[in-house]
């Protein structure tokens, strides 16, 4: 995809990851909702940000994570992810192991004419999400052909 700010660099599959990643770490350090994360930063932000993350990947994450919070007025909730039933769940799955669940998803979902920002707003604000990121279930741990499916058909 073309780059809006940088007309010669292309917005690769990896600068979406990279979103994906960051929107899953602030939204845990935040104990949100990743659909809060999303639906906070506004649209032309997130087009800025995808066009700067093959720069932004280089820095520390805990540092863009603060930036995050700070400049788009991201606020604290009681969503806690990691808060699981111990006797179904041995490990939580790590922020990159669910920024790949997320890329993945919106990657097989992109419509025709949509962009990759585009995509990550539809799929972040589906029902699906609750599903997923319900690490009691194991639906975050099926297979990507799976989850695309479930999306597709309206659950699982």
């Amino acid at each position: 995809m073309t780059n809006k700010f940088f007309p010669e660099e292309q917005v690769t599959e990896n600068d979406l990851y990279f979103l994906c990643y960051m929107v899953e770490r602030v939204a845990r350090k935040l104990h949100q909702k990743n659909k809060y994360v999303v639906n906070s930063i506004p649209k032309d932000e997130w087009v800025r940000l995808i066009s700067l993350a093959n720069v932004l990947h280089c820095e520390n994450p805990l540092k863009i994570e603060d930036e995050w919070i700070e400049e788009y007025r991201l606020e604290k909730g009681n969503f806690d992810i990691t808060d699981v039933d111990l006797e179904l769940v041995d490990e939580i799955p790590s922020e990159t192991q669910m920024g790949k669940v997320y890329t993945r998803l919106i990657l097989s979902t992109l419509q025709p004419e949509e962009d990759y920002i585009n995509g990550m707003i539809r799929v972040y604000n589906d029902e699906i999400c609750d599903t997923i990121d319900n690490y009691n279930s194991s639906a975050y741990y099926e297979p990507s052909y799976v989850i695309t499916r479930a999306y597709n058909n309206g659950g699982f």
